[in-house]
């Protein structure tokens, strides 16, 4: 019983339905994520690797011939024991042009060097290799202290052309006033999350369960403002 609820509660965190509207404080942002994610996941095909995989939330959205992650050599990463090779912040270590495809899920933020970064996944991808990649615009600052950078539509664009990719789709995600009403459920997150358990759980399940729902009305009622967004998802190819 123990070990369905955590694996019910992680879904909820990661792929969030009506129970995720209850008891996930980052309802908009995550399921906004899985389902643009989704939505691109055809397009990655052969090998693929997972740059900065963390626990590997998406595999289940990707048909490939085979699905690498990589991580950050970290106490936690290891820790994880779902990573399958680590690297050193600098260099992956791996063959030029060995994969496909890649995935890069909410890690370019973290990264205080990203052209040597992208440098790394452009050599490892074959010609005419694909990059799906998201990075968050409106967010708080999280994983402190390794959180360097907020990009723009026009920023991002630009310095994966720097770095020879040609872009293919690029979507925002979260662009209405559904983000107004996930920064309060971040804010409040924030705020509780060193309080009394059943404190937490109680504000969770009444005050943060309010606005995801409010959001989502007025989410399907009210215009998108295509200048304020929480996530952006950009799909390049290697040239």
């Amino acid at each position: 019983m123990t070990k369905w609820l955590i694996c019910f509660y992680r879904s909820q965190m990661f792929f969030p339905n009506f129970f995720g509207l209850i008891i996930n404080p980052f309802y908009f942002a995550r399921a906004g994520l899985a389902k643009s994610i989704s939505n691109f996941s055809q397009v990655l095909r052969g090998r693929l690797l997972d740059v900065g995989c963390g626990s590997k939330p998406y595999r289940k959205l990707f048909t490939v011939d085979e699905y690498i992650g990589l991580d950050i050599d970290s106490e936690n990463s290891r820790n994880l024991q779902v990573a399958d090779l680590f690297y050193d912040g600098k260099v992956f270590p791996i063959l030029s042009c060995s994969f496909d495809s890649v995935l890069c899920n909410q890690v370019l933020e973290h990264v205080f060097n990203p052209d040597e970064f992208l440098s790394e996944i452009r050599r490892v991808l074959k010609p005419n290799g694909k990059l799906l990649l998201t990075v968050p615009f409106v967010w708080d600052e999280h994983e402190q202290p390794y959180d360097y950078a907020r990009y723009s539509s026009f920023g991002l664009k630009s310095l994966l052309e720097k770095n020879g990719f040609y872009v293919l789709e690029h979507e925002k995600i979260g662009a209405d006033v559904t983000i107004i009403f996930q920064l309060i459920n971040a804010y409040i997150f924030k705020v509780i999350q060193n309080w009394p358990r059943l404190i937490r759980l109680f504000l969770t399940v009444s005050l943060i369960a309010l606005f995801n729902i409010l959001g989502l009305i007025l989410g399907w009622l009210l215009p998108k403002n295509e200048d304020l967004f929480l996530d952006q998802i950009i799909l390049v190819e290697k040239r």
